[in-house]
């Protein structure tokens, strides 16, 4: 049976391109203010001696979470800093920092008001689906054609892959907050802002965290990704190391982004732990 063929690949193009001819001041402004903001980043890591910079986040390791998780910290850190990537790891950090904040902007306001609304639930989980199963080279495509070459494309690449933990998680712990208590603030009289404020969010903090945490893990990944597009950091130097064969180069460069996701991991998943703790 004879089908035309659906020129799905020719819309896309059409469509880019009128994005592309009518909203180009905006893409522009955008590409500007997160080429501002990750440069913020930079020059405030970069302005501290490196070895000041790793004890500070050190003592933040140890205020935040265990002893054990700040003496790796420092060791993973001064290794970081031995093996020549320093530089590279302050780039990604800002990159991975400027993707997860915009994340977390965007993703907790749209997870709560997943929350609120079964129909905006069945609307967005398709959306949140392709976002995660579409490879994430797909992304780079659209990006480069909006924001140019560069870190920008690649931050947002890596927003577009790692919102999607912090909306679901979000408006699942909302969601489980046991209805009883929410029975009892309207019974109270409260509104629909205070029994979010004082009841929901503040019972789904720690699902909330286990999405940005995961939001952090899954920014991180892209950094290899983006390196292909021109974004700055330890990806880069795992792309230089692959394309160059260089299996010790790029051994070191993999280890080096191991050591920061495992200090982004640890922090994140204990920040507020040790507080509780001691509380008890």
């Amino acid at each position: 049976m004879f089908l035309p063929r659906i020129p799905l690949a020719d819309w896309i193009d059409i469509a880019v391109d009128f994005l592309v001819d009518k909203l180009g001041p905006v893409f522009d402004f955008i590409s500007l203010s997160i080429a501002w903001f990750v440069d913020l980043f930079v020059f405030v890591f970069g302005v501290v001696p490196p070895l000041l910079l790793l004890s500070i986040i050190t003592v933040i390791a140890f205020l935040i979470s265990r002893w054990r998780v700040a003496i790796f910290t420092a060791i993973g850190l001064f290794l970081i800093y031995n093996l020549g990537y320093w530089e590279g790891m302050i780039d990604t950090l800002a990159l991975v920092l400027t993707s997860v904040i915009i994340s977390v902007i965007f993703g907790v306001p749209i997870g709560i008001w997943m929350s609120q609304s079964n129909r905006v639930q069945q609307i967005i989980t398709p959306v949140l689906d392709f976002m995660q199963t579409m490879p994430a080279f797909v992304y780079l495509i659209p990006a480069i054609l909006f924001f140019g070459i560069g870190l920008v494309p690649g931050i947002i690449s890596s927003v577009i892959f790692a919102m999607p933990p912090t909306i679901r998680l979000t408006n699942l712990g909302i969601r489980q907050v046991p209805e009883e208590l929410v029975e009892a603030a309207d019974a109270f009289g409260s509104t629909g802002v205070q029994k979010l404020v004082k009841v929901q969010l503040p019972l789904a903090t720690s699902t909330i965290k286990a999405g940005i945490n995961q939001s952090i893990m899954l920014s991180l990944s892209m950094v290899v990704t983006a390196s292909l597009v021109g974004a700055p950091g330890i990806g880069a130097d795992v792309y230089r190391a692959v394309t160059q064969v260089k299996v010790g180069l790029g051994f070191e460069a993999g280890l080096a982004i191991v050591i920061l996701a495992i200090i982004l991991d640890r922090l994140s998943q204990n920040i507020g732990f040790k507080r509780k703790k001691r509380r008890g």
